[in-house]
């Protein structure tokens, strides 16, 4: 019997019933994981306010939600709190790791800064940890600095988003999976009956409503269209919420655009935001890999994204999406234009680009490189 500890921030909630709901895009990661490992236990954080609609339940009991407190934030208190919880925090994974064969650790997080100490020099269990955030990223918090730090001087795998020069040999390129084979197989059904409407291109964002990820830059780009481009554009869809979510709709107000906020999803409404819409924006300034690109190039979506990260590797500038080397209102602006102007043959073009390297993505092919790179080796 193989079992897994994973460790993590993710926010897990409860349901008036009882019942345990967790992040969707991880929950969905881990219930895949069910064809590896007998027994998943998952030390994560548990909070008590109301589930987003984007929570989703485990599909079996063998997956174990052992709670931690949810610890962190941006004020100095809630940076202390990380802190404080420590001696707790490692109790609990010194007791799930003995249940274990295996563990995952990811990072960065918070406790990151005291969890992968301990597990470097305290723990003999075999394991790995997956960076899920920007490997290269520039003036990173000192806290995620030093668990990179950390992990580049350790001998464990350490799954990465990108393909970088300077990798050290145990840090391996892994795709962040986000889609099943039905994914995949609907996906390719979509896209030989989509095109560019005559009711106009649709837009969408994907994200937290905050500054960092450009939804702002990304309002007042669209409102900086010129009259006749506003014309070509269908409707603006804005997936997620914020604490400044009222900000942003105050801003769209006297826009003479569509802008459609949903807040939270779940995972199948969003993929039909997906479906509706022929372009995926997200102007942020860091960013991993965001599963959400992949998911959106799957269901005929475009992306116009950032030149962060490993995000190139994938994204090709005019081949199947659009870089923003700069990240500006002008940036941005530039990108529209040119979508806004494609002919039904070149979007036709670009939503086939490469169309197999989506594969790559899918749970499946995850699975079999952690069993063949990850446990196997």
């Amino acid at each position: 019997m193989q079992t897994l500890t994973i460790i993590s921030h993710t926010e897990h909630y409860k349901l008036p019933n009882g019942a345990i709901v967790g992040l969707g895009s991880t929950v969905t990661e881990l219930n895949h994981l069910l064809s590896i490992f007998d027994k998943i236990y998952h030390v994560a954080m548990l909070h008590t306010i109301g589930a987003p609609a984007n929570a989703l339940p485990y599909v079996s009991e063998r997956i174990e939600l052992i709670p931690i407190k949810a610890v962190g934030g941006q004020k100095l208190v809630d940076k202390f709190s990380v802190i404080s919880q420590a001696p707790k925090v490692l109790n609990v994974v010194r007791k799930a790791l003995k249940r274990s064969d295996y563990f995952q650790f990811r990072a960065p997080t918070g406790i990151g800064v005291y969890v992968i100490p301990y597990l470097m020099f305290f723990s003999s269990k075999k394991g790995w940890f997956k960076y899920a955030g920007n490997w290269n990223q520039n003036n990173a918090p000192f806290a995620y600095r030093f668990q990179k730090w950390l992990l580049k001087n350790q001998k464990r795998y350490v799954t990465i988003n990108g393909l970088w020069t300077d990798q050290p040999k145990q840090c391996l390129t892994f795709e962040n999976p986000c889609l099943s084979t039905n994914d995949i197989e609907e996906g390719n059904l979509i896209i030989k009956d989509k095109n560019i409407s005559n009711n106009g291109i649709n837009f969408c964002f994907v994200g937290r409503l905050e500054e960092e990820k450009g939804i702002g830059l990304l309002i007042d780009a669209f409102k900086n269209l010129s009259k006749n481009e506003m014309s070509k554009v269908g409707d603006v869809h804005i997936v997620g919420d914020g604490i400044s979510i009222n900000k942003y709709k105050a801003k769209v107000n006297e826009s003479q655009l569509n802008f459609q906020f949903h807040g939270f999803l779940s995972r199948e409404a969003v993929h039909n935001i997906y479906i509706k819409s022929h372009v995926i924006v997200l102007p942020s300034a860091s960013e991993g890999f965001p599963k959400v690109i992949a998911e959106a190039l799957n269901f005929g979506c475009l992306p116009i994204v950032s030149n962060v990260s490993g995000i190139s590797n994938y994204v090709k500038d005019g081949k199947n999406g659009f870089l923003l080397d700069t990240i500006s209102v002008e940036g941005i602006d530039v990108k529209l234009q040119i979508v806004l102007n494609l002919s039904l043959e070149d979007y036709t073009k670009m939503l086939n680009f490469r169309r197999d390297s989506i594969e790559k993505f899918t749970f499946n092919y995850y699975n079999k490189r952690v069993i063949n790179e990850l446990i196997g080796r």
